[in-house]
């Protein structure tokens, strides 16, 4: 056996060595888009600032000495003292509680409708975009008929035709009582989101299935006969996930606006429950005489819509491969 010349050998310089090292640690696509979502200040502190409402939403009712509903003789429209930190409404009610309870009931509103608008677009959007054809061709004039619909006019009918049959339903037995006290103008809210909203999701979803399903690792699956089934929750969907979760944060303020609109309207949680909206369309009556009670819970609506926008940003960017020099 030949044995070689050390001597045809030549030590690398540290030019050479430091080319070879490793410039950048090898990290996976969920640990980099971790790392440049924390890089992003604004986006951060948006989410810590929705984390801290939502604590003190869940904690200072349980802790106040107030009821939301209490009323107060003698504090009628008293402004903000240390007592009552957000001053109290027209019956003596203590606005900083009833604030946080509508904090709670828009968060529960944002974060069910998104779920279920993602459910719903996701299902459809794959199965439109995968198998294509004329069924993508039908799939997507359903939803294009869906989107034509004007959504006040189904909430109104919606709200009329379920308070019968929800009063019934949960003001009638007892170990649902509590869920009653929401209202069926809630129920009508997650209804009529999860019929109309989802199709925005669908749409996107099905383009992300349709940019997806020529790679080859998606023919790969078919060629070793993969259930459809499996490629499109197993192959397609994992890979899609990034949009889809920028979609579903940006879907959490457009339900909780909806919320708010339609409970200023009148349509949306019923009395003695508060969110928001009500809270806001109560004070606009007396908003020359007392504006600190339009005030705070106008100002916590647009905090908290603010910060789902500014972390969705933030999420965009993070997910976004073509973001990372930026």
């Amino acid at each position: 056996m030949e044995i070689l010349d050390k001597s045809l050998f030549e030590k690398a310089t540290e030019e050479e060595k430091a080319a070879a090292e490793v410039q950048r640690e090898s990290v996976t696509y969920w640990q980099d888009a971790y790392r440049r979502f924390k890089k992003n200040k604004v986006a951060l502190i948006s989410i810590i600032i929705i984390g801290v409402i939502a604590v003190l939403s869940i904690f200072i009712p349980i802790f106040s000495e107030y009821g939301y509903a209490q009323i107060n003789r003698g504090v009628e429209n008293s402004l903000p003292t240390f007592e009552h930190p957000f001053g109290t409404d027209t019956l003596g009610r203590d606005l900083l509680v009833r604030c946080m309870i509508g904090a709670r009931i828009s968060l529960l509103i944002g974060i069910v409708s998104a779920t279920l608008v993602v459910i719903i677009g996701i299902v459809y959007g794959s199965v439109s975009g995968y198998f294509g054809g004329m069924l993508d061709n039908i799939m997507m004039r359903i939803v294009d008929i869906i989107s034509a619909v004007p959504t006040l006019l189904v909430v109104v009918l919606l709200s009329v035709v379920l308070k019968a049959p929800m009063d019934r339903l949960f003001l009638q037995n007892e170990s649902l009582r509590a869920i009653g006290l929401l209202g069926p103008g809630l129920f009508s809210i997650f209804i009529v989101i999860s019929l109309l909203y989802w199709t925005n999701m669908a749409r996107m979803t099905r383009g992300q299935i349709l940019a997806l399903k020529g790679q080859e690792f998606i023919t790969a699956a078919r060629a070793l006969g993969t259930p459809h089934r499996r490629i499109i929750f197993k192959h397609l969907i994992p890979n899609a996930m990034g949009a889809i979760i920028v979609s579903a944060m940006v879907q959490i303020p457009n339900a909780i606006f909806v919320e708010a609109f339609l409970s200023f309207l009148g349509l949306g949680v019923s009395a003695p429950m508060v969110s928001l909206g009500s809270l806001t369309s109560n004070a606009v009556s007396g908003v020359y005489s007392y504006p600190y009670q339009l005030l705070f819970p106008a100002a916590l609506i647009s905090v908290i819509i603010l910060c789902f926008n500014l972390a969705g940003d933030g999420l965009r960017d993070a997910l976004d491969p073509r973001m990372k020099n930026r």
